[in-house]
């Protein structure tokens, strides 16, 4: 999905919010639709036919958490909570629900195109890649092989399973839910520790500096998001 052109559906019942966003989306050439309510909002995905929804928690009707319910019914649309509440149980639940991606209010115009072209992206066929790189570390999925700090890395089959599934939705935040239960399988899912193990394994291997990781990074209290690390 080419950024220029790109549909947006933006559910918030602020309208100084739904302004600021408009202007700064259509200013990147996206095209953009607005909705005060989940139910608007629900209308509007069925009609627009959005690449892209940035949903508020907080509506005045439906909850944004069924609203995500329901768009997830029939859609497999990215979808960027906004919210202005802290809460990590929240941020989890959005998640696992099927959102993409979230940002705390107030957030920066930068913040949210960068999540936003992730989030494009990732359906625009990530998933099909035989190889993906981020940065400097590379792997082939057809060969199960990675590359990192200018060499090949021996990983255990569970820290391939880790990086392949970070990889696959690099730049996405997953949840350790998320990530035990397709590792481990459901009955893991409340076993963080498992977890915290590996990555701390995995970062050893692929990192310049595993005390200061910058393509693992854990999102605290929620989970970890792999990233291209800044120059």
């Amino acid at each position: 999905m080419a950024v220029e052109g790109a549909r947006v559906l933006i559910i918030d019942d602020e309208d100084q919010i739904r302004r600021l966003l408009r202007i700064a989306l259509e200013g990147h050439g996206y095209r953009t639709a607005e909705a005060v309510s989940g139910e608007d909002g629900l209308r509007e995905a069925a009609t627009f036919h959005p690449d892209l929804v940035l949903l508020d928690l907080g509506l005045p009707d439906l909850d944004g958490m069924a609203v995500l319910r329901r768009i997830r019914e029939h859609s497999s649309v990215p979808v960027i909570i906004l919210t202005v509440q802290e809460q990590e149980e929240q941020k989890i639940g959005a998640l696992d629900a099927g959102a993409d991606d979230y940002l705390t209010k107030p957030f920066s115009t930068g913040e949210l195109l960068a999540r936003m072209r992730v989030a494009l992206r990732h359906t625009a066929g990530a998933k099909e890649r035989p190889v993906i790189t981020v940065g400097d570390l590379s792997m082939d999925l057809a060969r199960r092989s990675v590359t990192a700090k200018g060499g090949d890395v021996k990983l255990t089959p569970t820290e391939y399973e880790i990086l392949k599934h970070l990889a696959i939705n690099a730049g996405k935040v997953l949840t350790q839910r998320q990530l035990l239960c397709e590792i481990w399988g459901k009955e893991y899912e409340r076993e963080s520790h498992y977890l915290r193990v590996y990555i701390g394994q995995l970062r050893r291997k692929i990192e310049q500096d595993p005390s200061r990781p910058q393509y693992v990074l854990t999102e605290p209290g929620v989970g970890y998001r792999l990233v291209e690390p800044e120059p």
